[in-house]
């Protein structure tokens, strides 16, 4: 018996941890392309890769099912899942409504702190993309976004858009011109350091609109036509 498998069965703490690392290590495959749509994930074969029982594996599994990851074809059939033109349009039409309003309270009730944080995560992610390395850009982006969302100071937005921050990731891990994303940042954070909430309420929705065309080009060679 390994010394993960001792874990599962004699600690809770240590099971939710190890499932904890077997969600980020299957979520980060596939936000970074190892893991494809259509791929399919074997308990038995993950377990071994993690070097973990397959207790922390099958909740793992659950938990990405739960975020839109993967899907059960059969109860034995378990495989990274395709998402559709119209699962994307749904999530953007979330983003629309939520990140908006975040970025309107952002400017209402930012501090000083919590700009400065703002320009570190701007400054990660130019560097990041002046590196070339993309994964890197998608978390630096990612965090941009989820500070906006702990400056709106409402803890029910922040509940809501936590479960799509996975598939958010993934998104920002497709699109082809980072650069462009950073100068759209940089005019969001330039709002919001003015606190002027209108105006980052508007470069918000720009923002949210422009991702979402170049993000349906690249994965389905279609316009939106919402």
């Amino acid at each position: 018996m390994t010394e993960g498998q001792t874990r599962d069965t004699t600690s809770p703490t240590g099971t939710g941890w190890l499932r904890d690392q077997v969600c980020e290590g299957i979520r980060d495959q596939i936000i970074g392309g190892r893991l494809k749509p259509g791929d399919r994930l074997v308990e038995r074969d993950v377990a071994e890769e993690f070097g973990v029982s397959r207790i922390p594996v099958r909740e793992a599994i659950r938990i990405l099912m739960s975020e839109g990851f993967l899907q059960a074809l059969s109860p034995r059939r378990i495989v990274v899942k395709e998402l559709s033109r119209q699962d994307v349009a749904n999530l953007f039409d979330l983003r629309e409504a939520l990140e908006v309003l975040a970025a309107r309270r952002a400017a209402e009730n930012a501090d000083e702190v919590q700009l400065r944080q703002m320009q570190r995560l701007l400054e990660s992610a130019r560097k990041a993309t002046l590196a070339g390395r993309p994964e890197r850009v998608s978390r630096a982006n990612t965090a941009f976004h989820h500070h906006i969302v702990e400056m709106a100071g409402n803890e029910l937005l922040a509940a809501t858009l936590e479960p799509l921050e996975g598939r958010l990731r993934w998104l920002f891990h497709q699109i082809d011109d980072p650069t462009s994303v950073w100068e759209e940042h940089r005019r969001l954070y330039e709002t919001i350091a003015a606190a002027d909430p209108e105006a980052a309420a508007a470069c918000a929705l720009r923002h949210v609109r422009h991702y979402r065309e170049v993000a349906l080009r690249l994965l389905f060679d279609a316009p939106d036509t919402y």
